[in-house]
């Protein structure tokens, strides 16, 4: 990664966010999101809106702008990652991280070197995942007695919905034989009967108690090397999704103290709902950071079988998935939230997980009308992921209507397992972008880091490849489900807009709207797809202020 300018703004506080720059940017394509009017040869920027989108002769007079050469890199609306976890990405830079790693043995050698680095506490990581691995299969409590032995271990499967403990772990949490799984959880154990350390889904919760608890230096840091990573990337803003209700007071006065430097749409936890539906949705620092959704979960995630599919996984046919919620438990919450004006978004992966949600929408819908809904009919609830659909569910999409938020990361690497996990036929609807946008639906992407790594460049490729990181795609892989670039663009900038009831401030380059901005060193529009995963950020503005500039 190159070196920036951004932590010598970060370091200036408040001038971070509190002044805007004046800019005029030229050098290079221009592509604005704008269908009537698609690329520009120079956008000025005035006290942090758009002042000018047009050609360069017959531009204002440029007096008092700084002038910023793009040197041929391509020019955007500010790029939203749609779903992410600010502070699992900003902790992934803190802890071990076990991405990338290619078996157990390297995975467990990492485990090593960091327990040798660090002597005292427990160890906490996450991003390792199994199924490239030549092992094929999960960790065990037994690998990481033997990395790591004695010491309190917690490793999370990168999607976040499995967890690996050491045999120290377990018994510190008192998980044993006899233990039994909370419901919508599963505790993996051995043909002896007892646990293998694989704790999936709600059965994590068994081990939270061992996690530490970050103190309040700590977890700001972790804050702030989440939004560095972000910025780098080129990313103007994220849809914090599951953002801890006990976080969103350190979030809010960081955006007032200038350490926001993006912007931050907030979809909380449960833990929140209450509260969130008594005192509706917050704003601070003139809409830096927003909190106006809450995020439930349906079912589990694919990789660790805990997606809740109507017929039993391919390869695991005594298995179902994993419901998280239940009909009578959420749709009242829904209905709160209806007239709280508070917007939902709930995790959904599996055809049962997304069928279901989709109808307990209808439920809640239909049992308020719109004269209780502050915002009336206008209330752009989501469903995350919804990864494996039948195409006879699609219609739930439109009829409600539901925005789709999904990752199109998640299809390049899950299609080296998803078509064993669902035989052939469920891939029909998986992964359906093309199918739901040509249907009117919104869909929203995101990167879900740091279950993936979060990139844009690589999200963007995804969508319009359909296509893994080295360009195999495999031939049942429905490549007709890739987008085109246009639809690409608007993923990633109007659609978040849109899904954040900002679309009439955010998302195109046009006079008037806030100017959030990125570049990238490679044209996303022209450019062979192999060639978007060579790029880089080479700009990033946020209220006309640049947080990130290539040297």
């Amino acid at each position: 990664m190159r070196r920036t300018l951004f932590l010598a703004l970060l370091l200036a506080g408040a001038a971070t966010t509190a002044e805007a720059q004046n800019l005029v940017i030229r050098g290079g394509p221009i592509y604005t999101g704008v269908d009537a009017a698609p690329t520009a040869e120079v956008v000025q920027v005035r006290d942090g809106r758009i002042s000018y989108v047009g050609a360069a002769a017959g531009a204002p007079d440029v007096a008092g702008l700084e002038v910023v050469d793009l040197k041929g890199a391509a020019l955007f609306p500010g790029f939203t990652d749609g779903h992410a976890h600010l502070d699992g990405i900003g902790w992934r830079e803190l802890t071990l991280n076990l991405e990338g790693s290619a078996s157990v043995a390297e995975a467990m050698a990492r485990l090593t070197a960091w327990a040798e680095a660090h002597p005292e506490g427990p160890i906490v990581g996450r991003g390792w995942i199994e199924t490239h691995w030549p092992e094929a299969r999960f960790l065990t409590a037994a690998d990481l007695d033997a990395a790591a032995p004695g010491r309190i271990v917690l490793l999370g499967r990168a999607d976040g919905h499995a967890v690996v403990a050491s045999s120290a772990a377990l018994a510190a949490a008192g998980v044993h034989a006899s233990t039994v799984a909370p419901s919508g959880g599963e505790i993996l154990k051995d043909d002896a009967g007892r646990p293998t350390g694989l704790l999936v889904d709600a059965a994590e919760q068994l081990v939270a108690g061992l996690m530490p608890q970050a103190d309040p230096d700590a977890l700001r840091e972790a804050y702030r090397a989440g939004f560095r990573v972000e910025a780098e990337y080129g990313w103007t803003g994220i849809h914090f999704m599951s953002a801890p209700w006990r976080d969103i007071p350190l979030l809010e006065r960081m955006a007032e103290a200038g350490e926001a430097p993006l912007r931050v749409y907030n979809s909380v936890t449960p833990d929140g709902a209450q509260a969130l539906f008594a005192s509706g949705p917050r704003s601070v620092a003139d809409g830096r950071v927003i909190t106006r959704a809450v995020k439930y979960y349906a079912d589990g995630a694919l990789g660790s079988r805990g997606a809740a599919l109507f017929e039993p996984y391919a390869d695991r046919p005594d298995t179902t998935g994993l419901m998280q919620i239940g009909e009578q438990e959420i749709v009242p919450l829904y209905q709160q939230a209806l007239r709280a004006g508070i917007q939902i978004a709930t995790h959904a992966i599996g055809d049962r997980g997304n069928a279901s949600v989709a109808e307990w929408y209808q439920q809640a819908l239909a049992g308020v009308a719109p004269a209780e809904r502050p915002d009336g009919a206008d209330v752009r609830w989501r469903i995350e992921h919804a990864q494996i659909l039948r195409p006879s569910d699609y219609h739930w999409f439109v009829d409600l209507p539901i925005i789709a938020s999904m990752q199109p990361s998640h299809a390049i690497g899950d299609l080296h397992f998803a078509p064993a996990r669902l035989g052939d036929a469920r891939l029909d609807g998986a992964y359906a972008w093309h199918s739901l946008v040509d249907r009117g639906v919104i869909v929203v992407g995101g990167s879900d880091a740091p279950v993936e790594r979060g990139s844009p460049l690589i999200e963007f490729y995804a969508a319009i490849a359909r296509a893994d990181l080295q360009g195999f795609q495999g031939p049942d892989w429905r490549p007709q489900e890739a987008v085109d670039r246009a639809t690409a663009l608007k993923m990633f900038t109007v659609w978040p807009a849109y899904a954040s009831f900002r679309e009439a401030e955010l998302g195109t380059i046009e006079v008037g709207k806030r100017a959030d901005l990125t570049a990238f060193d490679v044209d996303l529009m022209t450019a062979p797809p192999a060639d978007i995963l060579k790029g880089e950020a080479t700009l990033t503005v946020v209220d006309g202020v640049v947080v990130h500039r290539a040297d």
